[in-house]
């Protein structure tokens, strides 16, 4: 280090000083700190946020009349952005639509069916859901791929919170109608992030914590699909794994019929082996996307012809056929269990964003273009209202049935339109032919759609990039294998908000040193190369916030390096530490707490006689400082735009008595 600092001296830096012949800086270099205008307001920033949101872009051209068509045009396509694409749409990516959309069709009624005996509903209420909320994307959505409809994770969250409040076994009509209730209310939500551009609540799920909870999810969807795997009449409504295995154990005693769990097994290992051919060939994707269907169809032929159900085998028997019924008369907003079904809605809206926007970005990213986050959040919001009113229950993008859409070749959201038509035209004339359907092969089909909800790949890099990050996953995957849903969710938010709050309440406070040859000040631990400077201590301030939580962490570590550095320093007078220079241009914000520290730390540098200096200071700080008289107590003259120029501004007021790095 020693070496490194006679080079440095060696080789003096040419810098513009901050301060002229006579010691005072120029006047233009000072008021770009001190003078700079105020930054918004609170109110300013919040008008701005619900300006954006419900003013459209302006659009050049004349005013007047076609002024107003233009703006009204530009406020219309902002809404509904088919009219902007529509205009281009051609009849080549029609049938590419066309082929997607029943594609999806295929894949989509058999997985409905069973999402919706996931959620404790009737089967047609799952159908239901891939009818009016693809329909209202279609004209709002911005992602060109996505498939909307009923997911596995939303209904078993839907399932397990809701049953907590009414039984479906013992009042299945109660049960809709919180079901419906919490539909409406988690559109409205959705609708809000969008509106007012909140879409950071969804981040307030980590990735990880993401990749934790859709592998326990997973898990408990797999272990509930056991009741119609094995046939089983009596199972529990827990869905942590130590009630179900001890569920699956006490019905072993029971008389079962082992032609379920054959038919289920049999029809599962042939929906992964078309899948895996799929994957192995390219040109043969259709295949895995039509054998759920095709499952169905050989499934109730065979126990249809072989009369299975008269031995045990467990059949869905009447599906409703027709339209989907209105159901705005059973959304109760003023109900007993209201604040419940608030709570339920907040949950499921954040977990229906948080997996169709992941999905769409993805597939955004492969084609190009970009997704617009607030529009998706107000799309999905939209559908799942509209939804609520027709008896669906809460949709969302389904990443298997997206990834067979892309496949399929989709071009627009035309597909998803195509798919609710066939749904439709299948809720009018084929649900009778559904009567002698098994469910086991229902069981067999999600068990099917699980394996890419577990992502073992993924943890292992969160495990490799950051141990915090992984303990974050494993927290949310051991609530919800072992607690319940909301206990996972609660504690990958307990664990994602403490591991905020240590790191606000310990930021780190570096010490810098100017790299040889440059006017580059940067910590000396993370580059030993960094020269510090004699009689000059450079320190940095890395929180964006300085406030109440951390101000007292920050002054007694800014003590301790000066207090080390003038202990060190005093074996040598030419290096005793006069000026201590706080780099605060990490510093954005600061409130009353963190002033009252910044004048402790002035005046404990005072009765030592060393000079305090702030470079850098943010918009809000800065004005903060201000008001507070923090400035006056320091002087105008020991506010500096960069460190540099703090550290020359020091050399030149010591009169040469410390030696230039």
């Amino acid at each position: 280090m020693e070496s490194s600092m006679a080079a440095a001296v060696e080789m003096p830096v040419t810098t513009v000083s901050a301060f002229d012949v006579s010691g005072r800086r120029p006047a233009t270099t000072a008021g770009l700190v001190l003078n700079s205008p105020d930054p918004p307001s609170l109110r300013e920033e919040l008008v701005g946020v619900v300006g954006k949101a419900f003013r459209p872009r302006r659009t050049s051209g004349g005013g007047g009349g076609a002024g107003r068509c233009a703006w009204v045009l530009t406020a219309l396509q902002a809404v509904f952005p088919v009219l902007q694409w529509g205009r281009t749409y051609t009849l080549k990516s029609f049938r590419s639509d066309v082929m997607a959309g029943l594609t999806l069709a295929s894949l989509g009624i058999p997985q409905s069916i069973g999402y919706a005996n996931l959620a404790k509903l009737d089967p047609q209420y799952g159908l239901y859901t891939s009818v009016v909320p693809p329909l209202i994307y279609a004209v709002m959505g911005t992602s060109r791929e996505i498939a909307i409809g009923p997911v596995a994770v939303v209904s078993l969250l839907l399932s397990s919170m809701v049953q907590k409040i009414v039984d479906p076994a013992t009042d299945p009509v109660t049960y809709r109608t919180l079901v419906f209730t919490v539909t409406f209310l988690a559109g409205i939500f959705q609708v809000s992030f969008g509106l007012f551009r909140l879409g950071f609540l969804v981040d307030f799920l980590s990735h990880a914590a993401i990749v934790g909870f859709m592998g326990g999810a997973a898990i408990v969807i797999g272990l509930q699909q056991l009741k119609g795997l094995l046939g089983l009449s009596r199972f529990t409504n827990s869905t942590d794994v130590v009630s179900v295995a001890k569920a699956v154990f006490s019905a072993l005693h029971d008389p079962w019929h082992p032609g379920n769990f054959f038919i289920g097994c049999s029809f599962l290992i042939f929906i992964l082996a078309t899948r895996f051919i799929g994957r192995r060939y390219k040109k043969l994707f259709w295949l895995s996307a039509i054998s759920p269907l095709l499952s169905v169809v050989l499934s109730t032929a065979a126990v249809y012809a072989t009369r299975a159900d008269k031995h045990g085998v467990k059949i869905i028997r009447e599906v409703h056929a027709g339209l989907n019924p209105s159901s705005v008369k059973q959304i109760q907003l003023n109900g007993p269990y209201t604040t419940e079904c608030a709570k339920i809605a907040i949950v499921c809206a954040v977990i229906a964003l948080t997996e169709a926007i992941a999905v769409g970005r993805s597939f955004a990213s492969i084609r190009g273009y970009k997704l617009d986050g607030n529009k998706e959040m107000i799309a999905m919001g939209c559908s799942n209202i509209a939804g609520s009113m027709s008896s669906c229950y809460v949709a969302t993008g389904s990443f298997s049935r997206t990834a067979v859409n892309f496949s399929a070749g989709a071009r627009s959201t035309v597909s998803n339109i195509v798919m609710a038509i066939t749904v439709f035209i299948a809720l009018e004339l084929f649900m009778k032919l559904l009567y002698y359907t098994p469910m086991a092969v229902l069981a067999s089909i999600i068990l099917s759609a699980l394996p890419g909800l577990i992502d073992i790949r993924e943890a292992w890099s969160i495990w490799k990039v950051d141990k915090m990050d992984f303990l974050i996953c494993i927290g949310a995957f051991v609530g919800v294998l072992f607690g319940s849903v909301e206990i996972g969710l609660g504690v990958a938010l307990a664990i994602s908000f403490a591991k905020i709050i240590i790191q606000s309440i310990r930021p780190q406070v570096e010490v810098l040193g100017r790299l040889q040859g440059t006017n580059i000040f940067c910590s000396v631990r993370q580059y030993p190369v960094a020269c510090r400077t004699p009689a000059i201590q450079v320190i940095r301030i890395d929180t964006s916030f300085l406030c109440f939580i951390n101000a007292t962490f920050i002054k007694e570590r800014i003590m301790e390096w000066v207090m080390a550095e003038v202990e060190t320093s005093n074996e040598k007078a030419r290096e005793r530490v006069q000026s201590v220079v706080l780099d605060m241009s990490n510093v954005v914000n600061i409130d009353t707490s963190g002033l009252v520290g910044l004048e402790e730390i002035h005046q404990d540098l005072l009765s030592m006689g060393i000079q305090m200096a702030i470079a850098g200071p943010g918009w809000q700080a800065i004005q903060k400082m201000k008001l507070g008289h923090v400035v006056d107590r320091v002087g105008e003259e020991w506010i500096f735009l960069t460190v540099s120029e703090a550290v020359e501004g020091c050399l030149t007021a010591h009169k040469g008595s410390a030696m230039e790095c």
